[in-house]
């Protein structure tokens, strides 16, 4: 689907979550054809017509003025990261990247000695379209011990976190609470997509994942948008059992789209404690 279809789509998402009362309109009596606010009523709140409006909605209006599209987004109250994403719908144009010829992402050098020095903190790098391009022993042991840990030198072999997550038992198994990490990642890859429109590797990423996975399907229709969160979450380890981790993501300035995710638990808490001993039957199985 291209940008214009997207943008109908998030506009009209955003419209059906809304009630006329909501937006101060008057409660008419009555079922409705349709949820949540109708167009001319958006277009009223707005300040603009209804054919102007319904233009926009059908992405007929590639020049929509800022006022227009905060106007927009102020009556659908929307946050920061869905006014980005009702821009970067609007204006494809501009927000088309530069294309550059495909090739595998790399980790500098530096920044793989740095998630190797957190030591028995688990760490990983992830790229522009969250494939696993690099990660620490710990790192490796936490999320996917089932799998090679040499996978992410090897580009046709990386793990990608949203693959994962969505076609793979093991980390349906290891999320507390998959389904908020699933609605989290995918709104993040909302949020990539707005980066990088028409991306080949995201297009496809994005393709099969829709096929394959209806859950996913169903969120990437909802239009949701947002960074993935860093509050605590729950992970239930086939080795060392339930903890509580932290996650923290650093965006690497010079490489473009590139973020670190570092796992930590509170200072002297059970979670701790089994990361230690995670640490120490990975230390083991290394020597072996």
């Amino acid at each position: 689907m291209d940008a214009h279809g997207e943008l109908g789509e998030f506009l009209r998402s955003r419209r059906a979550r809304l009630r006329p009362e909501d937006a101060g309109l008057p409660a008419y009596g009555g079922r409705r054809r349709v949820p949540g606010l109708r167009r001319e009523e958006l277009a009223q709140l707005a300040g603009v017509s209804a054919g102007y409006y319904t233009r926009l909605e059908q992405g007929q209006s590639p020049n929509a003025s800022d006022a227009v599209l905060d106007a927009v987004a102020r009556v659908l109250r929307l946050d920061e990261a869905e006014r980005v994403h009702l821009y970067a719908l609007a204006r494809p144009k501009a927000a088309r990247t530069r294309r550059r010829v495909a090739r595998p992402e790399r980790v500098r050098p530096g920044v793989r000695l740095m998630i190797d020095s957190f030591g028995d903190v688990p760490a990983l790098v992830m790229g522009c379209f969250l494939d696993i391009l690099a990660w620490n022993p710990m790192g490796h042991a936490l999320l996917a011990g089932h799998l090679d840990h040499g996978a992410p030198d090897r580009p046709a072999d990386r793990p990608n976190v949203a693959r994962m997550l969505f076609l793979d038992p093991h980390l349906r198994e290891l999320y507390g609470d998959w389904p908020r990490k699933a609605r989290s990642t995918v709104a993040d890859l909302r949020l990539i997509a707005d980066r990088h429109p028409g991306a080949p590797a995201l297009t496809a990423l994005v393709g099969e994942l829709t096929l394959r996975s209806p859950e996913f399907a169903k969120l990437w229709a909802a239009h949701a948008v947002g960074d993935c969160g860093s509050d605590p979450r729950v992970y239930h380890h086939p080795v060392v059992g339930t903890m509580e981790l932290l996650t923290e993501f650093m965006t690497l300035p010079t490489d473009e789209g590139q973020r670190v995710a570092v796992f930590n638990a509170e200072p002297g808490s059970p979670s701790e404690a089994a990361l230690r001993l995670l640490a120490g039957l990975t230390a083991g199985a290394a020597g072996q």
